[in-house]
């Protein structure tokens, strides 16, 4: 391994304060529907330590947002677990798409990186990756600005929530949507990259179609993360 390629492994405090002021900026509207999401959470009846809490230990926004659509006096728990279980799926393929970086590192370190992956800290990783530069930092530094601004904003929706209960109408929906495409964008160009998407794409249309409700998500992470995996593997070892 040459030392141009050991240097994208790095991951060091200067690095991971490199990802995180990196990431602060779009990470001041994740604080928006953190917020939008103590608020609810809040109107469901569960309590200001439990709200913070799954904020801060689930840490899925999409995910925390469906489960409150079920939360009630009986709570379904297996189907509570399925959801959130399909809606992350998409972290399968993110580990997959990253696994020719992260198989150099060791168990420790790399599960200890995906454990905070969210959707712009991946992209910005990949994108960075994809350039030639080191993504550790990005991936662990912007997870931990992501994580402390969604845990913030839960904290003011819990209790300063009623002025943001519908960041929608500003139009906030839409922040991550584009910045998330325009990494796509400028990111990796690559047959293997290509086939994962698509592998990805089409199972999931597949399932959509013909299978369960919902389970589009979790087969067309499972098909993509697959096929990188095991691509990866392949490349890794050649």
């Amino acid at each position: 391994m040459t030392t141009a390629n050991t240097g994208l492994y790095q991951l060091d405090g200067s690095l991971i304060w490199s990802g995180f002021r990196q990431l602060a900026p779009i990470s001041v509207f994740v604080t928006v529907f953190g917020a939008a999401f103590g608020l609810a959470a809040k109107q469901k009846g569960l309590s200001d330590t439990s709200i913070i809490a799954m904020s801060a230990l689930a840490f899925s926004g999409y995910a925390q947002f469906a489960l409150l659509e079920q939360w009630g006096a009986q709570i379904p728990l297996f189907a509570m677990l399925m959801t959130a279980l399909a809606i992350n799926a998409r972290h399968l393929l993110m580990g997959a798409t990253l696994y020719p970086w992260l198989c150099r590192l060791t168990p420790a370190k790399r599960y200890g990186v995906m454990l905070l992956a969210s959707d712009a800290n991946w992209a910005m990783s990949m994108r960075a990756f994809s350039g030639g530069r080191p993504g550790f930092g990005l991936l662990l530094g912007g997870g931990l600005a992501l994580w402390f601004f969604w845990v913030s904003g839960t904290w003011l929706g819990v209790y300063f929530g009623n002025a943001i209960s519908h960041p929608e109408r500003l139009g906030l929906d839409m922040v991550m949507g584009c910045f998330l495409l325009a990494m796509a964008v400028g990111g990796e160009k690559s047959p293997r990259m290509l086939i994962i998407w698509l592998v990805a794409a089409l199972s999931s249309l597949l399932a959509y179609w013909y299978l369960p409700d919902n389970s589009h998500v979790l087969v067309g992470a499972l098909a993509g993360g697959m096929i990188g995996t095991v691509w990866g593997t392949h490349d890794h070892e050649h």
